[in-house]
């Protein structure tokens, strides 16, 4: 039977394998990129980049998050009450407290990041704090702890960089070709070759954001879940997903590298409404998420 144990190990995995896919990637951009410029030096020069983003990424992911969103230190007497909160949730749940952000955002919304809970970071929205009473801030600071003791936050951080990084590589390929060319190709490069090789290019950024996706949505049911238990009040984090999904606009640092991070889709609930956007969305319906929480029970 699973166990929280036992999630831990397969994140862990997940974290690995999305670090050797990431690997893979950069290196057949690399080559791509190298045969068309008839430079080998340009595939050695993928590989060192690959080996160093890999180690960057698992280390400093959580601080580029964190700047990312724009997010400040939950210092001064203002920020009391929530500094309490997650220390409170914390001891119950049996981790370190967490270092706690704020976003200047009307937006409600929250996420956890870090490598693990030694280095773990939270951060909230001010519209999260001004929407939420006590046991639905408590709700969702429960959610974001549970990935923090489930290991969740390790995978989806550090897919935060590997991504963004496969797009920017991609990018500057294709704005040295539009703009600066190679004139001085080889005539003698294989056409078929030559046009996989642009594939490969093409199709990275692609394949980078389809591992985004890949980050299954269940470990936002299992957090709603873990967030539930350590509470053990259902309907204060199902209430509080009432709000944030009623909440039509999307936050103002909302950008796609790190809207899989977040307890809700920062770009509205817009962003699920329609069938393809919900099966390529990085969150579950709100809809479906109150309902595992409390069955039949409504929430007011």
């Amino acid at each position: 039977m699973a166990t929280l144990y036992t999630h831990q190990t397969e994140n862990i995995s997940k974290t690995w394998a999305l670090m050797f896919i990431f690997f893979c990637i950069v290196i057949a951009i690399g080559w791509g990129v190298s045969y068309y410029y008839n430079d080998q030096g340009i595939l050695y020069v993928a590989v060192v980049f690959a080996i160093f983003m890999n180690i960057f990424s698992y280390w400093f992911s959580d601080t580029i998050a964190i700047s990312m969103a724009g997010a400040k230190p939950a210092e001064g007497p203002q920020y009391e009450d929530l500094n309490n909160t997650v220390e409170n949730l914390a001891i119950t749940a049996g981790l370190p407290k967490p270092k706690v952000f704020v976003i200047n955002d009307p937006a409600p919304n929250a996420f956890a990041t870090g490598r693990n809970a030694s280095h773990a970071s939270v951060a909230v929205t001010t519209g999260l704090l001004g929407m939420m009473n006590k046991t639905e801030l408590e709700g969702v600071l429960a959610h974001e702890l549970s990935h923090i003791g489930n290991r969740d936050m390790l995978v989806s951080t550090v897919a935060v960089v590997l991504v963004g990084f496969i797009t920017i590589i991609a990018d500057m390929f294709w704005r040295s070709a539009l703009f600066g060319g190679n004139r001085d190709r080889s005539e003698r490069q294989n056409p078929v070759v030559a046009i996989i090789a642009v594939a490969l290019v093409i199709l990275a950024p692609i394949i980078a954001t389809l591992l985004q996706l890949a980050i299954s949505r269940r470990r936002e049911f299992l957090a709603d879940a873990s967030g539930a238990l350590l509470t053990r009040y259902p309907e204060g984090l199902a209430s509080a997903l009432r709000k944030i999904g009623s909440y039509a606009a999307p936050m103002r640092s909302a950008n796609n590298a790190t809207a899989h991070l977040y307890i809700s889709n920062p770009f509205g609930p817009g962003a699920t409404k329609s069938f393809i956007t919900r099966i390529f969305s990085t969150h579950p319906p709100v809809e479906d998420r109150i309902k595992a929480l409390l069955g039949d029970r409504t929430v007011d």
